[in-house]
């Protein structure tokens, strides 16, 4: 089990690491792109003030300047690990800020009043043969990144295929060794009750001679035929007192089989919790855990009904997990300290009326029940409440359960905070980007199945460096927390709220399409234009968020590509048209109407 736990690991670290290069090249692909799509913008801005003498243009020139220098600087810096596409990214930055020198010195002169010449320099061609090498710089690039993509995602295939084919060898192999440890379990206790049970049988028929030989392969099995050898040694010795050998023959013939019984009832408990406990730790969601308990608890104390409780995250409640035996249990819970059992940390139980004081939970209508606490690490997890009297006879049975039941919570509670540690933004709480993908593929394949409608929203918050710049990056995260929230709060709970990045965030809307979504998400942000952020005793000021929404349609990518990119789009727009409103893609539109 610990090899298959190392190679499986491993494997896994192996896959992590190829998936962090196939997203390397994702952001190599889109940082070219970003910083080609930036120079033709000022390109078309450049364009435009010179010809309509438009200032708004010039502004849009001078902002995709910036963007695009910055751009190529981030593209040099992310190939650094690759000397042949570093050198080209560092020719892509060259050849842009020769570009964007030129855009700069001709939005100079139209500013001057020189549109002459800016007009000669538009002309000139040297602008467009800069423009050219720019786009064969990054069309080189491109291409050899997505060679390099294509490789790293066929490497991360095979390791995906090597940690199926360990999982499927691996598991089989694990189980039949379990099961052949248990098989071996039950053999070297049935082993020595059968040799015991032949000489009982021997000695019945009047064999007073008849002795345990065999290996017993136990000592509490060894005491026991030590015990019944020595007592036919004194049977056989006692031959005169007839009538009282026979009494103590009896009385030792009915603790032999009392101990066997036990033994064997044991036995089938240990098997019983045994099969439990795998299904426990094999258990993925609350629901799967509880019916598993409501299965195998009436089995190992039949005829009992009861009720699991557990801690709630903030521990100040008791809520139930399951029930069993028809018995009905508030769902609200009850706070830890109505119990005894869990104030004395050890089992608290009432056999009869005024034996004991009844802890408030149960309330005054039980005069006999049993609270049985469940450790782990020596501390308090839960409590296992039994409604009715747990007799001498079933204590082992009643120890091996909540220990076993004990473990299992640990574990689950385990599984299910890394899982969410994986999915969640540690900043807002917000699902993450990653999340966000593998769910809008799951939705836009269901979406295709049912031709039901889908939405998504990407927006972000408006001037949000002001922040930053003026307050520092603890107000910029008070806003990205006070924004999540709010989000949170006003969309659908079968819509899903996810950080895409920075200040960026992305609304999956199953069920909706992008017209009649815009109606909610305006009132989304008309809400967080109302908002007053406060951060460090002082006001930050006023707070809007431009919103992009698009619906899927079958002619886009079945990985949400193409849907990303059209509710950015509409975003930008939203951009360039003001901020603090709520555009809808223009094909969405046309498939809604």
């Amino acid at each position: 089990m610990a090899l298959l736990a190392g190679l499986l690991l491993e494997g896994s670290a192996q896959t992590r690491a190829s998936l962090a290069w196939v997203i390397h090249s994702s952001q190599v692909l889109k940082t070219a792109n970003r910083a080609m799509g930036h120079l033709q913008q000022a390109e078309s801005g450049e364009r435009g003030f010179a010809l309509t003498h438009n200032p708004e243009f010039g502004e849009t020139v001078e902002a995709e300047v910036g963007a695009a220098r910055a751009a190529a600087g981030e593209l040099v810096i992310l190939t650094k690990d690759n000397p042949a596409q570093n050198d080209r990214a560092v020719q892509i930055r060259t050849l842009i800020g020769q570009r964007a020198d030129l855009l700069e010195q001709i939005a100079k002169q139209t500013r001057a009043g020189d549109f002459t010449g800016a007009q000669a320099a538009v002309a000139s061609g040297r602008g467009r043969y800069l423009m050219q090498l720019v786009e064969a710089r990054v069309s080189d690039l491109l291409n050899e990144e997505r060679a390099l993509s294509t490789t790293r995602t066929d490497v991360v295939d095979k390791r995906l295929s090597y940690i199926t084919w360990l999982v499927l060898g691996g598991v089989p192999l694990t189980m039949i060794f379990v099961g052949y440890t248990a098989a071996t379990l039950i053999r070297r206790i049935r082993r020595p009750v059968d040799a015991m049970m032949t000489v009982m049988g021997q000695l019945g028929a009047g064999d007073r001679a008849a002795r345990i030989d065999a290996h017993m392969e136990s000592s509490e099995f060894e005491r026991l035929a030590n015990g019944y050898n020595a007592m036919a040694e004194e049977l056989e010795g006692a031959v005169a007192d007839q009538h009282e050998s026979q009494d103590r023959l009896h009385v030792a013939n009915a603790e032999l089989s009392r101990n066997t019984e036990v033994l064997r009832e044991r036995g089938e408990v240990i098997e019983l919790l045994g099969g439990m406990a795998h299904r426990m730790q094999a258990a993925r969601t609350d629901d799967e855990l509880a019916s598993i308990i409501r299965v195998f608890v009436p089995r190992v104390l039949p005829e009992i009904p009861g009720a699991l409780y557990a801690h709630n995250n903030s521990r100040n409640l008791l809520v139930p997990i399951a029930a069993w035996g028809g018995l009905d249990v508030a769902s609200s819970g009850f706070a830890p300290d109505q119990c005894w059992a869990l104030r004395r940390g050890q089992s608290h139980f009432v056999v009869e009326p005024d034996s004991d004081i009844v802890c408030a939970h149960v309330g005054n209508q039980t005069d006999h029940y049993h609270c049985e606490p469940l450790l782990a690490g020596g501390e308090v997890i839960g409590v296992l409440y039994l409604k009715g009297v747990v007799g001498t006879e079933n204590r082992f049975r009643l120890t091996v359960l909540t220990e076993n039941i004990a473990s299992a919570l640990v574990n689950h509670r385990l599984q299910r905070g890394l899982r969410e540690q994986t999915i969640r933004d540690p900043l807002t709480s917000l699902f993450n980007r990653r999340y966000m993908e593998e769910t809008l593929a799951l939705e836009i394949a269901r979406a295709s199945r049912s031709g039901s409608p889908l939405s998504l929203v990407m927006c972000d918050v408006d001037h949000f460096k002001r922040f930053n710049d003026e307050f520092g990056h603890d107000a910029g995260d008070a806003v990205l927390q006070a924004v999540a929230t709010e989000m949170r709060s006003r969309f659908r709970d079968g819509d899903v709220v996810c950080r895409f990045g920075g200040e960026e965030f992305t609304i999956i809307a199953p069920g909706t399409s992008a017209v009649t979504l815009a109606a909610r998400v305006d009132a989304v942000r008309q809400s967080i234009s109302e908002l007053i952020v406060h951060q460090g005793g002082r006001a930050l000021g006023s707070l809007t968020m431009s919103f992009g929404i698009a619906s899927w349609e079958d002619s886009m990518e079945r990985d949400g590509s193409t849907l990303i990119k059209a509710a950015d789009a509409a975003l930008y727009r939203a951009k360039r048209e003001g901020r603090n409103r709520v555009l809808v893609d223009a094909r969405s539109e046309t498939l809604t109407a």
